[in-house]
C-alpha cells in the first residue's frame, strides 16, 4: 500500500476509533498475518505505525 493510502486509512481510523485504533490496526494485522495474508498484515502494520504517529507521544 502506498504511504499516501496508509496515511488516509490511519486518519480513518483514528477518527471511528479513537485512542483505540492503534490496537484495531494490530488487530487485523494479527488476523492477516494468521491467516497467511502476509502482504495485508504488512499494510495493516504500516497503519498502526501512522496512528501511533497521528496519536503522538505518550505522556508520562
Amino acid at each position: 500500500m502506498e504511504a499516501m493510502k496508509t496515511a488516509e486509512y490511519a486518519r480513518a481510523l483514528y477518527q471511528v476509533h479513537g485512542d483505540a485504533a492503534e490496537a484495531e490496526a494490530a488487530r487485523k494485522a494479527r488476523e492477516c498475518d494468521d491467516e497467511g495474508r502476509r502482504r495485508d498484515a504488512e499494510d495493516w502494520t504500516a497503519v498502526r505505525r501512522s496512528i501511533r504517529q497521528l496519536r503522538g507521544a505518550n505522556q508520562s
